[in-house]
């Protein structure tokens, strides 16, 4: 279960059915991203792609019928429309038409009654309908799904459409089950079988019986009920490089950074294109500094060989390596900026007193001490408000229910900051009001002494002690222990088999984590025989998840934090 090479197969199958020959491809703003994902631009090239265009661009030019274009959109109704005009007047001299998705046979009608010069060859139905960011990863890029707890019908229209592309990419009949204290689940949920029954005669075509092995599941999250995990610091390298730079389909943009080299203002990091980013996803900063120094040294004592070249046989080997000299060169510089830029914010932002504070909050109670240190932050001016923001919500939602809470007063020290979000949004949104699972472990016996035993065992590094809620989720899941009240199967779907599945997909409505991604990732490879698929409806740092609360929360009356004095 590759999401990366399922979405990279589709797209070498567009380029390769249309035979030799140069070739322009045609996309829309979302196919543009879903293949910038998986492909760099001289990859595309190599397969004589050699011009890009956008159907909505107004980009007019000269006679073009020497060219075949290949077509790749998404099935929606204004892509038929813009691509009716383009076939009405074709600029090119024929039309390979692949669809990311199932599309209807009103618009195949339509589209045949607009090609009456006859330029379409070829019309097919792909399923790559989402961003593969990694290969156990995907993404919808959608912020701001919810109001209140009901969908955007558009959004929910959009995940429900994806989900069962990448069911079929991936060549997967799943039950699904979903989180049960969650409408938003259940109407996905629904909307996903409904579209799996609708396509049935394409998912039988598609998906090959898998005889006695265990079904397939398809688990639907909400993120309410861990409202956590994107709240926290982060200290992994592609964790901290969206969290403190941001990550947008790959591309890193640097150009605030100063001193900055041209080149490098923005920078790709995409693991299928990058050994170096590939093998540093998940490396703590402490480790990212060790590693740096390695590729350095690397590089020059590889640069030192370079620097004599005095006969014939040094010029050959040079130009020989030089392409491998040019990419390390450019990997290193790219790295090294990157990485310079993570330490000066971390030191800046004053972010391991923030994010030691952060961590005892979800993994330990001390209301007393907890309070006095955050208390002490808040009138220390070299915090930025909106770590403060993070710290202030951490602790609305940890003690919620605690008799001294003092929510009021570090609501109003907050304000007096400049910080204009109101913490109390984060416990409206995520609240115990809001939550079907014991987050912090206060009521279940199980947790409070694993929680106790972490404790004497001691942790080895302070900044990574929380785990996202999902881990355990995941961890019942696979030991067939994840309770059937809490999380039914759509449509009272069997469940009780007796085996435990062994393909997993989890999709977080609300957005998921890198930090959860990691959690993937270690789950894949402590469990031997289990793959599991992490999608959300974005991938989320605390600016972008704040703006996913705003939205949600924006013109909904406040119920369940009414009582709460002083905000």
């Amino acid at each position: 279960m590759n999401v990366i090479q399922a979405v990279k197969m589709y797209i070498t199958k567009m380029t390769e059915e249309s035979g030799p020959g140069m070739k322009v491809i045609l996309m829309d703003k979302d196919t543009t991203s879903i293949v910038s994902m998986v492909f760099s631009q001289s990859e595309i090239l190599q397969k004589e792609v050699y011009l890009f265009e956008r159907i909505d661009s107004q980009t007019k030019w000269d006679n073009l019928k020497h060219m075949k274009c290949i077509v790749f959109l998404r099935p929606t109704s204004e892509n038929i429309a813009l691509l009716s005009r383009e076939l009405r007047c074709p600029k090119y001299g024929v039309y390979f038409i692949y669809f990311s998705n199932v599309v209807s046979k009103a618009d195949i009608k339509t589209l045949a009654e607009c090609d009456e010069q006859e330029a379409v060859r070829e019309v097919q139905e792909t399923f790559a309908d989402y961003l593969a960011v990694d290969r156990h990863l995907f993404s919808f890029n959608i912020v701001g799904c919810l109001h209140g707890r009901n969908w955007n019908q558009q959004h929910l229209q959009r995940c429900s459409q994806g989900l069962l592309a990448l069911l079929l990419s991936l060549k997967r009949r799943p039950v699904i089950r979903y989180e049960a204290g969650s409408e938003a689940c259940s109407r996905l949920a629904e909307r996903v079988r409904d579209l799996v029954r609708r396509e049935a005669v394409l998912m039988d075509n598609n998906i090959p019986f898998n005889g006695d092995l265990p079904t397939p599941q398809l688990l639907i999250l909400d993120r309410r009920d861990d409202p956590v995990t994107p709240l926290l610091t982060q200290w992994t390298y592609q964790a901290m490089v969206h969290e403190l730079l941001t990550i947008n389909n790959n591309r890193v943009s640097l150009a605030d950074v100063p001193d900055v080299p041209k080149d490098f203002r923005e920078v790709v990091l995409a693991p299928e294109q990058d050994e170096f980013y590939a093998k540093n996803l998940y490396s703590n900063f402490g480790e990212i500094g060790q590693t740096m120094k390695s590729l350095m040294d690397e590089f020059q004592k590889k640069a030192k060989s370079h620097q004599k070249v005095e006969s014939i046989a040094d010029m050959k080997n040079f130009v020989e390596t030089y392409p491998l000299f040019k990419k390390m060169s450019g990997t290193v510089t790219k790295h090294v900026t990157v990485v310079g830029e993570l330490s000066a914010r971390v030191a800046g932002r004053s972010l391991l007193r923030v994010s030691e504070l952060e961590q005892e909050l979800v993994c330990q109670s001390d209301h007393a001490g907890h309070l006095q240190r955050l208390q002490a932050l808040l009138g220390d001016e070299t915090v930025r408000p909106s770590e403060l923001w993070r710290l202030v919500a951490l602790y609305a939602l940890r003690y919620e229910r605690h008799a001294g809470n003092a929510l009021g007063a570090l609501v109003q020290a907050l304000k007096a900051r400049g910080e204009a979000a109101p913490p109390v949004l984060a416990l409206e949104y995520g609240g115990a009001h809001a939550r079907q699972s014991d987050l912090f472990g206060l009521q279940d016996a199980a947790k409070i002494t694993k929680r106790l035993f972490k404790g004497l065992s001691g942790v080895e590094n302070i900044y990574t002690q929380h785990t996202p809620l999902l881990k355990d989720t995941l961890e019942d899941l696979i030991k067939g222990k994840l309770r059937e009240n809490l999380y039914p199967a759509v449509g009272g779907d069997y469940l009780s088999s007796g085996k435990r599945p062994q393909d997993i997909i989890v999709f977080i409505v609300g957005g998921a984590t890198y930090e959860e991604s990691l959690c993937v990732h270690q789950i894949n490879q402590a469990y031997p025989g289990v793959r599991v698929v992490l999608g959300g409806t974005t991938i989320h740092n605390s600016a972008s998840y704040l703006e996913e609360i705003r939205h949600a929360m924006q013109g909904v009356h406040r119920t369940h934090t009414r009582h709460i004095r002083n905000i």
